[in-house]
């Protein structure tokens, strides 16, 4: 989604008056519905900043990335309520229902999930955070794959963003086999929400498999995004841009394959570099 503003464009000394198109950015509180004590009640999960748009898929991969459940199919439905508000008359409150609560961690919404398109870590301030909810590793013997697919990876991301292509503001996330064909691509202005709105999509439709594809970020991987990732099981991960010092501790602490700096010629392996074909 974006929305056109005129603004004073300089080029050569010059002047000119134009119509640029910029990616929206709108909070999203994300709220669950569930049963306690077989009684109704409605909870806030996370308030973020995120592009208007598939939020549906937004609060499925939440939910999955944060292990408050465990099958999206667990969710009876999801509706967006409240009042349409701002410029853009948009109803920025969407709950899930979950019918069944015999397996939700309803420990885990004690917790406060306040995040922004900028997130970082989002309280999570150590690798210990994440054995909480993982401790498998992955099985370093799949995906494998060929150092061709990788540099097109960025092009590949490039071709698919219709709304990068206006703005040039939004980041994207894009599950990819070892073919190099795309299986699906999410936007948003939120590196992480562009994550969780793939992941939410691609487990609702049951697109996943882990032995023949990865997933390919636009900008740098950080601890937060490749967490999201290995909840899902996700063998390699690539970016455009560089990985953090966590990002890098976490991938090999869990066996994945973390790529950065993916470019049409080039692209470095920083960790577990056996899963590329060179």
């Amino acid at each position: 989604m974006d929305i056109k503003y005129i603004i004073s464009k300089i080029k050569n000394s010059e002047i000119e008056k134009i119509k640029d198109p910029v990616s929206v950015e709108e909070p999203l509180e994300m709220r669950l519905k569930f049963k306690k004590d077989n009684e109704w009640v409605s909870q806030n999960i996370s308030i973020t900043m995120r592009t208007p748009g598939s939020d549906e898929d937004l609060i499925r991969g939440f939910l999955l990335n944060e292990k408050i459940i465990e099958n999206v199919n667990k969710i009876t439905s999801i509706e967006q309520i409240g009042d349409p508000v701002g410029d853009y008359n948009l109803k920025n409150i969407i709950e899930a229902t979950i019918d069944d609560t015999k397996n939700l961690e309803i420990g885990k919404l004690k917790r406060n999930f306040v995040t922004n398109s900028s997130c970082g870590v989002c309280g999570k301030t150590s690798l210990d955070a994440i054995k909480i909810i993982k401790n498998e590793k992955l099985d370093l013997n799949f995906p494998k794959l060929k150092k061709e697919i990788i540099v097109k990876s960025p092009e590949s991301l490039r071709n698919m963003q219709s709304e990068f292509a206006k703005t040039g503001g939004i980041h994207a996330s894009a599950l990819i086999d070892i073919s190099g064909n795309t299986i699906a691509l999410k936007e948003d202005v939120g590196r992480h929400n562009a994550l969780d709105k793939l992941i939410g999509f691609s487990h609702y439709n049951k697109l996943i498999d882990n032995n023949s594809q990865f997933i390919a970020c636009s900008g740098r991987l950080n601890f937060e995004l490749v967490q999201k990732a290995l909840m899902s099981d996700i063998g390699i991960m690539v970016g455009v841009g560089a990985p953090t010092s966590l990002a890098i501790d976490l991938a090999k602490r869990f066996d994945m394959t973390l790529v950065g700096f993916a470019k049409s010629d080039s692209f470095n392996i920083y960790c577990n570099e056996n899963r590329v074909i060179i």
